[in-house]
Order: C-alpha cells, then sequence, then structure tokens
C-alpha cells in the first residue's frame, strides 16, 4: 500500500482491498490467540472528532492503542477551527506533531482539503457523504461468513444517506451486487448514483434504484439498513416516519430474501422503527461482528497507510 490518504471506498483498487482485508484476518488471527500486534510502537494518531460517536472512537482509539501507538482524541472544543484557524493551517501543524490524522466531521470537502494540506495520512471516519471504514468493516464481516462475496446481492432499504454512498463503491469493487430501495424524494445522490452506476458497469456487476422494498429484498444474501432520521436530523423525524411506512426490515419483508440471508446495521439501531426486534435479534443479525471489524479493519488501515511502503510483518 502506497496510498497517503483514505478518504472514499473508490480510493482503493480491487487489488488494495484485498490487501487490506487480508491484513486485517492476520491482525485479528494473532489477536484472538493474544499475540500482541504493535507495528505502529511510538507513533501517535489524532483523532478529529466534530460529531460524536461510539463505534469510530472506541474502534479507532482501542485499535491504534493494541498497535503500539497512541490515539489523541480532539473534540471540537480542542481545537482551533471554530475559532478561524483555517483546514490548510491545522493541517500543516498537525503534519509536524501526530503522524496520522482520522477525522469523523460533516462536509466532505473539509476532510479532502485536509488531506490536500497535510503530509501525513488522513482517514475518513465520516462525513455527510462518506463512510469508508464502515463499508470495509462490513464487507470483511460477510466475507468471514460467506469465504467469498463476489456475485452476492446486497439489498438497502433506507434513505440515501452517506453508508449508502460508500456502498455504492465498495459493492462493485468486491463483485457484489447492489439493490437501493428508498422512498421518494430519498435518492442518493445524483453524482454518486451516475459513478456507482458506471463503476458498476464497468466492473460487471448489477445496482437498480427502486422505491419498492420488496423488488429490492428479494432473493437478496445481505439486508442493510440504517435509522431513519440520521444525526442532526431530529426535527424531520415525524415527516421520515411517514414517508418511509413500508419500509421497515420486518419478518414479513424478509420473507422474500435469500432463506440465508444476513441481516447488517451499521448502528446505533432505532428499535422498532427501522428494524424490527424480531430481526435485528434474530439469528440472521451480523450487527455485532459488523461492530468490533470496525476495529480490525481500521487496523489494518492504520498500519498500511502509517507504514506505507514498508512490508507489514504480522
Amino acid at each position: 500500500m502506497n496510498k497517503k490518504d483514505f478518504l472514499r471506498v473508490a480510493d482503493y483498487t480491487k487489488e488494495e482491498i484485498k490487501e487490506i482485508f487480508g491484513l486485517t484476518g492476520r491482525i485479528k488471527a494473532r489477536q484472538k490467540k493474544g499475540a500482541p500486534v504493535r507495528p505502529l510502537e511510538g507513533k501517535t494518531l489524532g483523532m478529529i472528532f466534530q460529531k460524536s460517536s461510539t463505534r469510530t472512537r472506541v474502534s479507532f482509539e482501542v485499535g491504534m492503542y493494541q498497535l503500539g501507538g497512541y490515539p489523541l482524541f480532539l473534540s471540537a472544543n480542542d481545537l482551533q477551527l471554530k475559532r478561524g484557524e483555517t483546514i490548510a493551517d491545522t493541517a500543516r501543524v498537525l503534519s509536524r506533531m501526530v503522524d496520522a490524522v482520522m477525522i469523523r466531521t460533516y462536509a466532505h470537502n473539509e476532510v479532502e482539503e485536509l488531506a490536500k494540506y497535510a503530509s501525513i495520512p488522513v482517514i475518513n471516519g465520516l462525513t455527510d457523504s462518506h463512510h469508508p471504514c464502515q463499508i470495509m468493516a462490513d464487507i470483511y464481516t460477510v466475507l468471514e461468513r460467506r469465504k467469498s462475496v463476489k456475485g452476492l446481492t446486497v439489498a438497502w432499504v433506507g434513505d440515501g444517506n452517506n453508508v449508502l454512498h460508500s456502498w455504492m463503491e465498495g459493492a462493485p469493487l468486491t463483485g457484489m451486487n447492489l439493490r437501493m430501495a428508498v422512498p421518494p424524494g430519498y435518492e442518493p445522490d445524483k453524482e454518486m448514483l451516475k459513478f456507482g452506476a458506471e463503476l458498476a458497469k464497468k466492473e460487471g456487476t448489477q445496482m437498480l434504484l427502486t422505491n419498492d422494498p420488496v423488488e429490492a429484498v428479494k432473493g437478496a444474501d445481505v439486508i442493510y439498513t440504517d435509522v431513519w432520521a440520521s444525526m442532526g436530523q431530529d426535527a424531520e423525524k415525524e415527516k421520515k416516519f411517514r414517508d418511509f411506512k413500508g419500509f421497515q426490515i420486518n419478518g414479513g419483508l424478509m420473507k422474500h430474501a435469500d432463506k440465508d440471508y444476513l441481516f447488517m446495521h451499521c448502528l446505533p439501531a432505532h428499535r422498532g422503527e427501522e428494524v424490527a426486534e424480531e430481526v435485528i435479534d434474530g439469528p440472521h443479525s451480523i450487527i455485532f461482528d459488523e461492530a468490533e471489524n470496525r476495529m480490525h479493519v481500521q487496523k489494518a488501515i492504520l498500519a498500511a497507510h502509517m507504514l506505507r511502503g514498508r512490508k507489514i510483518k504480522i
């Protein structure tokens, strides 16, 4: 891996995704045996959080510690960005003091600007447009269960949000088909739709956008959803509940899926809203494997980018 930054799934080639997954498997296997894996001894990760988080903070902080490095938490109140310091100046300063930056924020162009002016790796922990580390962990989790993901069909039922945008890149790059069921008016970004469709065509996979959950779910191998009202959208909650009627993942809808389907959710989940208890706690649910794998995959991403150009011995 010679790339400096990881801002969206499409920053990786198919071969680089396989490389990250292979490294993830080796790191996870060593950890499960209780053997230390510390390739980042003496390295420091600056973690910028403009948005609060449970899984992102814990997975990166614990992951960096387990790799032998030091994670430095930087909330919005800890930085001078709110007081007018430019992103470019922040990038230049942090490049002199830490070895990499993970940022979780709102506008994707802020992450791009940070990466542009930083001389150290920048990892996107989430923006309003992309959630690449989540989708890398999701695909790896399916891979653990199915041994191969090529030819599998993922059915997304919900909002056309940042997680779906990253699926539109991750699915074609790993040989998976993607069906997206969203209510009218909640479609993904038009540019992302165009990009995803072109990528799917290039990779020989299928991509479908529909307003019918049954059409998306029918025979699908993986069923995926997210909260209807994302962070910062609480004012729209009541309207979304009306608009998303019929889009809940429940036993009735799952009768149309493959009999061995896997249910996934990036969490946090609003039980009884986008997903029924019978599904999220049922035998097909792998949400907690998925959550744990955020840490394992992100450790591989950190090691690959912070030691880029060097062989990582695990």
